[in-house]
């Protein structure tokens, strides 16, 4: 028979109860505590031969069981009690629960885990992540009344484990618009309003100053460095001198030649003197003519190749090359380059970009430099050219070279200044901007 509500002076027993109930519970410091009062004191409220609290979600579980300080997940009646919370609607708070309510596989085991009647009371409150369920057993019906204090106290119950409750995630909030049904258009035309807004595309790649038209300084004959005069990044006037090759070969061989001039001189002085009165030392004369000829000729050579060894400034501007040390005691080849005279006043950007990223690039297209050693700092420059072939780069990635052209109106870099340089190209729409890499990716793996 279901019990009635109290009357006389009993009738503020359950009030005052309920009250000590939800003090406990707002007093309770952790989830653990909450549990323990929710499953085990509940039953001086509503009097129960069995209690379970469930936490919902996508793994729903049992945390709590009256009687046992601590629950077994493994447990098969754990399991039986966390699968009949998930097959329950969540659209009723409160709900008299028997074995003709479940599903028939469910159903078969009631009678060796429950009582006959269950009182599942949910404890949800909107807009707060925290899903769950009080579960009280026991084999008389629940009344009305026990229903009414019930609803109270799963209010009670539902703001005491919000505390200990995490927010919800985006996802969560987004899905919960999502399941109400006025807000489902609105997410919709949302959604599609966002795939269609047009973003720039673009594409980020690394980048250096480099001078426009810089006149190469080569190595004029084969040799060794012996010394460089400048640092690098120096500004230098015409005329000034700039490196050297060891001179020790050249001058042995200047040092000969003058000697063999020398030699030659006097053979053809004293050949001169014979022609006065023998003809055969006027037959003898023209050979040793021709013989000091050659020997003035190779040290007219030598003297020049001797003074080609020192290699001054052609123009004012400033030295580009790596580092002294680099240089000195280097042996070069004839025509090797050694060094770069710029004018820091044209100066263009020399970008990188990646062939997996590569997006279409044309002349006139737009890219902004951010320095490495000035991040607060950026250079705004027009595109000039694009390499039509992919290079493997200095950090071994397959990379196009791309040239710029720094707009007027802003200082200009240091040549040589590295950065990143972000390259745009044409609107887009940001569902396209979203997927293009994934749909690259897809085409090469797929291969339509």
């Amino acid at each position: 028979m279901n019990p009635l509500p109290p009357s006389g002076s009993d009738a503020a027993r359950p009030l005052a109860t309920l009250l000590h109930l939800l003090r406990r519970a707002r007093d309770a410091e952790s989830e653990h505590v909450l549990g323990f009062v929710m499953v085990n004191e509940t039953i001086n409220l509503l009097p129960y031969r069995q209690a379970a609290l469930w936490r919902g979600g996508p793994l729903g579980r049992i945390v709590s069981l009256s009687g046992l300080a601590e629950v077994d997940a493994t447990a098969p009646h754990v399991q039986w009690l966390a699968a009949v919370c998930k097959v329950l609607p969540a659209s009723m708070p409160l709900q008299r629960v028997t074995a003709a309510d479940l599903p028939p596989v469910l159903a078969a085991d009631w009678g060796e885990w429950l009582p006959t009647n269950l009182l599942f009371i949910r404890l949800e409150l909107p807009g707060i992540h925290a899903d769950g369920a009080l579960l009280l057993a026991r084999d008389a019906a629940w009344s009305d009344y026990e229903l009414t204090l019930a609803a109270e106290l799963a209010h009670g119950y539902a703001h005491a484990q919000a505390r200990f409750a995490p927010e919800r995630s985006w996802r969560d909030r987004v899905a919960l618009l999502w399941q109400q049904g006025k807000n489902r258009r609105r997410l919709l035309l949302l959604l599609l309003v966002l795939a269609c807004f047009p973003v720039r595309l673009s594409v980020l790649a690394r980048s250096e100053v480099t001078p426009q038209e810089a006149i190469l300084l080569r190595a004029p004959l084969a040799g060794v460095i012996d010394r460089i005069e400048v640092q690098p990044n120096q500004p230098v006037t015409a005329g000034a001198p700039l490196f050297s090759l060891d001179s020790t070969v050249l001058a042995g061989q200047l040092a000969l030649a003058s000697t063999a001039q020398e030699a030659a001189a006097e053979s053809f002085r004293q050949q001169a003197q014979l022609a006065v009165t023998e003809d055969k030392a006027r037959l003898e004369m023209a050979g040793e003519q021709a013989r000091l000829e050659q020997r003035r000729i190779e040290t007219e050579y030598t003297s020049r190749q001797l003074a080609r060894i020192h290699v001054k400034a052609p123009r004012d501007g400033v030295i580009v090359f790596s580092d002294r040390n680099d240089w000195l005691g280097r042996a070069v080849a004839p025509g090797e380059r050694v060094m770069q005279l710029a004018d820091p006043g044209r100066v263009e950007l020399t970008a990188w970009l990646p062939a997996s990223e590569a997006i279409h690039v044309v002349p006139g297209s737009k890219l902004r430099l951010f320095p490495n050693a000035a991040p607060t700092e950026s250079y705004d420059a027009v595109i000039t050219r694009v390499a039509y072939r992919a290079e493997v780069g200095e950090d071994n990635v397959l990379a196009y070279r791309v040239y710029a052209r720094f707009s007027a109106g802003q200082p200009l870099p240091r040549i040589g200044q590295m950065g990143t340089a972000r390259i745009y190209g044409s609107w887009v729409p940001l569902s396209y901007y979203s997927l293009r890499r994934p749909l690259t990716w897809l085409r090469q793996w797929v291969g339509w």
